[in-house]
């Protein structure tokens, strides 16, 4: 490698703080929606021990706690289902008008969470109006991801395409860095008896404050280029030949996303309960392990998707994979052989790093896979299905498989058959950074 090309890498790994004022208005207005959404939906996540006792009781704790997982994995499987609605409605009408959409219903979702009364207060009905909000929840997060790809990926400027789809990977962290002060906040100006008795709802009432300036940034989006043409040009095929057509890249997409989904619900969702349960941490230690690993994440994932605009996005991918592959197990027997936050905090960095790594670049891999009259919707139903198909039931998975089988080291099992799932699908993908997008 030569100077210029070291000059050449230097700037892309800068230009998370060198974009311009039009590239950080679309950025702001596309991943403050799903900061918003992911804050919502993984808040639920970092309560489910309180929101387990309050709305799902049951003759043992873990029943109850697997009961409070399995809703959160309902919500999840809304998802591919806003995906195709909310997709469609992307590409067809716009993708400023879809985000604008899929704001307001997360933040109905979350108003009713808010304020859902108790099983103490209205017996079953409790859970199943959890369930309905978290099912408008998933309804609004499945539609979220295509809209706001596309719209990164379509006003990139060249060579900038994996930097600006980024954004969608990093602003879950993003939503679960904000997520956990306020919990760590809340949770330490509190008592559990005063937590469980309301202290809970404030969490999700906060969320609400977002919601209003999220409608406003979006509201002054314009619609990129691309899709304009794009949309004013006759459409050639019905969508379901469409969808068949591209039926290998749906698959592949499916293939190449269950890593980065699996390892974000494990890191960001599941962690602070294992932390709890079977490290027998504090919550207050859980919390800043988690807050250290997502920070980690947030800061490298547009590194990474910078330098995969310039060398590639499998280079990265398939390195990152691996890592998966080989670190999982002796990482969770590190932490059950040691447990203290140090270590904690050691292992979900590691695994923070490697989220941002694959994560970064795999957004604009995503993008690049489908045309532009189909990518809202394709990116969206590929993106959902990954996520509520091995990610977002792995907390209750791997909390099965660790009652299962007794051994606190079990997620690591999960983690590895996910990186080889994604490890086979990468193998055979078509690396496209270099070329222009499919119209």
């Amino acid at each position: 490698m030569n100077s210029s090309d070291l000059v050449t890498t230097a700037e892309l790994i800068a230009a998370p703080t060198s974009i311009d004022a039009k590239g950080r208005r679309v950025i702001l207005g596309a991943t403050i929606g799903n900061i918003l959404e992911w804050y919502d939906f993984l808040v639920y996540g970092l309560l489910t021990l309180t929101i387990a006792k309050l709305f799902f009781p049951a003759e043992s704790e873990l029943g109850s706690l697997l009961l409070s997982m399995a809703s959160f994995g309902i919500g999840l499987a809304m998802r591919p289902v806003g995906a195709i609605v909310l997709g469609l409605y992307a590409d067809r009408v716009g993708r400023k008008s879809a985000l604008s959409l899929a704001i307001f219903i997360m933040a109905v979702g979350t108003g009713l969470i808010a304020i859902a009364p108790t099983y103490e207060s209205i017996g079953i009905w409790a859970p199943l109006f959890i369930v309905f909000a978290r099912l408008l929840q998933g309804l609004s997060c499945g539609g979220e991801p295509g809209g706001a790809i596309a719209l990164l990926i379509e006003s990139a400027p060249a060579g900038r395409r994996g930097l600006y789809a980024s954004w969608q990977a990093a602003s879950p962290a993003g939503g679960f860095l904000l997520g956990a002060l306020v919990t760590l906040a809340i949770t330490s100006f509190m008592s559990p008896a005063q937590l469980e008795a309301g202290g809970w709802r404030w969490v999700f009432a906060f969320g609400l404050v977002i919601a209003p300036v999220g409608l406003y940034i979006r509201s002054q989006l314009d619609e990129p280029e691309l899709f304009l043409k794009a949309r004013n040009k006759p459409v050639e095929v019905a969508a379901a030949d469409a969808f068949r057509r591209e039926g290998q890249p749906l698959l592949m997409g499916v293939g190449i996303s269950v890593l980065f989904f699996v390892g974000a619900y494990l890191l960001l969702v599941y962690m602070p309960v294992f932390a709890v349960k079977q490290l027998e941490l504090p919550m207050s230690a859980a919390l800043v392990a988690s807050i250290v690993a997502a920070s980690v994440t947030f800061v490298c994932t547009p590194i990474a998707a910078a330098i995969s605009d310039r060398i590639g996005r499998k280079r990265m991918l398939q390195p990152a994979a691996l890592a998966y592959l080989l670190l999982a197990y002796p990482a969770f027997a590190a932490l059950t052989a040691w447990p203290s936050l140090a270590v904690l905090m050691f292992v979900q960095s590691v695994f923070g790093l490697l989220l941002a790594i694959y994560g970064g670049p795999l957004m604009a891999v995503l993008a690049e896979l489908f045309p532009t009259r189909m990518r809202a919707t394709a990116v969206a139903f590929v993106y959902n299905l990954a996520a509520a198909g091995m990610g977002g039931f792995a907390p209750f998975i791997v909390t099965w498989l660790i009652a299962a089988t007794g051994d606190p080291r079990a997620p690591a099992f999960y983690i590895i058959a996910s990186a080889a799932i994604s490890g086979a699908a990468l193998f055979w993908l078509r690396d496209r950074y270099e070329e222009p997008l499919r119209q």
